[in-house]
């Protein structure tokens, strides 16, 4: 791995390629995020109750709005792999550019593994429907962990192509099932009696402590940025895919909550593994149960399929530039995908898979999504005043700033006090972790960067420089 050998340039022949359209970007970022509506919510109706988990439901979608706007105008100016880490080394520096790109990488990485993890649990239940109890789940987890990087492996298009499909069936399924149980198909009627009777069992700090996992709804949709450099017009397909994402996720969201709330107690939804799966056996329908079944298991696929794309293109990133082995920055001469930084990231997933819990998992997650998050905001204001508005071309410009900014910055730290009442040492763990990887960037890493070789934009000098 010398990054000074001959070998190490051999990357750089080699590009990405350009095709992806919009539909292929909101299969992305749709597809990473759609297993929120199926697994991993439900968490923050058991932190403060219905009313708590609906509202958590609602500010995180107000808080996703706010980084689908900022990251639409950036990535459609900054169109190069790494999405977040790209903009971080164009606009901040390198030491941020580093932590961004470990963000990245982890979050994504920790929701592979829980979508995993999800699968295993999904098969155990249904084969305890069938009187099969306690099916080892470890096989199943390995087998979709391996068989999805296999599929990165072999080429971006069809990678997307099978996310764009099965996403569509699962979205769909959602939308089958609160139709149906709206047009009488459910055995047992809704029933949001709880909103009245109980409807803060823990109180307002309920309501702030349930934001945690309402998270979950729609982390991952940044994720359409990684695909910038193999859009085939990153200044129409990035804003397009992004925002319809958005759209169609705080749709499917609240029709969630609205479902799963109104046919199961706050008490067994609150812990719940597979809250619709759930849903539709109450229901009392053979063929809901089979539909949602099949959402499920395609969400979980689709989520961790977009999450290798993820996390891989961000380690190849990283690796280009010389901020990690320059190695990992190989293209495979064949299907031209980043086959080294894909291969090296599946046993991290399925340590985290194989051998942590659910909900630990998806803590990890969700906090180095929020680092991401808060990071934007910065480089948000960065951006407009080191090259403000007609300086440069934009693919898009957001409306009302600094509003949305100034709305994510609260909201982000209003989650990081959600997470600390229930996660308080996983956080400081966390924060540890980066800062002692920041220390070996600073002073073991940085010698072998090429900091000119990193700035790809065309852009004129920053304002004030």
């Amino acid at each position: 791995m010398d990054d000074i050998t001959s070998a190490a340039a051999e990357p750089d022949r080699l590009r990405l390629l350009r095709v992806l359209g919009p539909s292929h970007v909101w299969a992305l970022g749709v597809g990473i995020v759609l297993v929120g509506e199926y697994m991993g919510w439900n968490f923050s109706v058991g932190k403060g109750g219905m009313i708590a988990g609906l509202m958590a439901c609602w500010v995180a979608g107000l808080l996703y709005t706010c980084v689908a706007m900022i990251d639409s105008e950036v990535t459609s100016t900054v169109a190069a792999a790494g999405g977040q880490y790209a903009q971080a080394k164009h606009i901040v520096g390198p030491l941020m550019a580093f932590n961004v790109g470990l963000f990245l990488v982890m979050a994504y990485t920790m929701l592979e593994a829980a979508n995993a993890i999800t699968v295993g649990f999904l098969l155990d239940t249904v084969a305890g429907m069938q009187g099969q109890a306690g099916l080892n789940q470890q096989p199943f987890i390995v087998l979709a962990i391996m068989f999805l990087a296999w599929l990165n492996y072999r080429g971006v298009l069809a990678t997307l192509t099978f996310n764009l499909v099965i996403t569509a069936v699962a979205f769909l399924a959602i939308v089958a099932l609160f139709v149906s149980v709206q047009f009488g198909a459910s055995a047992v009627p809704l029933d949001f009696s709880a909103i009245t009777t109980d409807p803060l069992p823990y109180g307002w700090v309920g309501i702030v402590a349930s934001l945690h996992f309402g998270l979950w709804y729609y982390l991952g949709i940044e994720g359409t940025c990684q695909a910038a450099e193999e859009v085939r017009s990153p200044a129409r397909s990035l804003p397009y895919g992004m925002m319809a994402g958005i759209m169609t996720l705080l749709v499917a969201a609240t029709m969630t909550w609205y479902i799963c709330s109104g046919l199961m107690p706050w008490e067994y939804l609150g812990q719940a593994g597979t809250p619709l799966f759930d849903a539709a056996r109450v229901t009392g329908s053979t063929g809901l149960m089979i539909l949602l079944f099949v959402g499920t298991a395609f969400a979980t696929l689709a989520s961790a399929n977009g999450c290798i794309n993820d996390a891989s293109r961000a380690w190849f990133s990283m690796s280009r530039d010389r901020y990690l082995p320059s190695w990992f920055g190989a293209v495979h001469p064949v299907y031209r995908t980043p086959y080294r930084a894909i291969v090296f990231l599946v046993p991290i997933a399925l340590i985290f898979a194989l051998g942590a819990p659910l909900d630990q998992v998806v803590t990890f997650s969700i906090l180095s999504g929020l680092l991401g998050y808060t990071f934007m905001t910065f480089n948000m204001v960065m951006f407009r005043n080191k090259w403000p508005l007609g300086k440069i071309k934009r693919g898009y410009v957001h409306p009302f700033h600094p509003l949305p900014t100034i709305v994510l910055l609260i909201l982000c730290s209003t989650a990081y006090f959600a997470v600390f009442l229930g996660y308080g040492t996983q956080l400081s763990a966390m924060m540890c972790f980066y800062i002692i990887a920041s220390l070996w960037f600073h002073f073991r890493r940085y010698k072998f960067v090429r900091r000119g070789d990193q700035f790809t934009m065309p852009w004129p000098k920053p304002q004030g420089y």
